[in-house]
């Protein structure tokens, strides 16, 4: 369970809160109202990081459900576009090892065998084998694959450009740093090992 628990959905959670730094009753969202109610609860805790994380979290789950609204309009799965997406950007002849789109996928190589047969099932992709190194084989975008990851990757942005609507471009400038900063933390560089 998040550190917001049943506060956050409960009735005491919109009871006319007041959102931090002074917007006032009834003009904070619902992570000012359960910060609120945890200050009174517990007001021992520094309760700064649910003021960033949760609203990550609360919009990760609203992007979640607009990638989903996108790709079913194309036929596609999530996991799909994500390998087809990984293809399309390495740009022609949109061709990767199986090793390559686990780098790009973060999924185990039992995974992406089995969403690479999926795929190839589907005509998305084929399967292609190096001529200097039979061991070796890349995963290539069909043009039915590109087709249909590039409708889809537009209706994604069309999606993702109504989430961030209300935010003028200095702001969004300024919450992309933000976040850049948050998530180096968590990164290794190119080609560390640790990667």
């Amino acid at each position: 369970m998040s550190p917001e628990g049943e506060t956050g959905s409960g009735p005491g959670a919109r009871a006319g809160a007041a959102a931090p730094g002074g917007a006032g009753p009834g003009r904070g969202d619902d992570v000012d109202r359960v910060i609120a109610a945890w200050q009174r609860q517990r007001p021992d805790l520094d309760l700064t990081p649910l003021s960033v994380l949760s609203r990550v979290s609360r919009l990760a789950r609203r992007l979640d459900r607009a990638r989903d609204r996108a790709f079913a309009q194309h036929g596609l799965a999530v996991w799909e576009f994500d390998v087809l997406v990984a293809l399309r950007r390495t740009g022609p002849p949109y061709r990767l090892t199986p090793g390559q789109l686990l780098d790009e996928t973060l999924v185990t190589s039992g995974t992406m065998t089995n969403r690479i047969d999926r795929l190839e099932r589907r005509g998305l992709v084929v399967r292609e084998p190096v001529p200097d190194d039979r061991r070796v084989t890349l995963v290539a975008l069909t043009p039915g694959g590109r087709e249909r990851v590039d409708a889809a990757f537009e209706d994604l942005l069309a999606e993702e450009r109504q989430l961030l609507a209300d935010l003028d471009p200095a702001a969004r400038t300024e919450l992309a740093a933000g976040l850049r900063r948050l998530l180096l933390q968590f990164e290794a560089p190119p080609g560390d090992p640790a990667a």
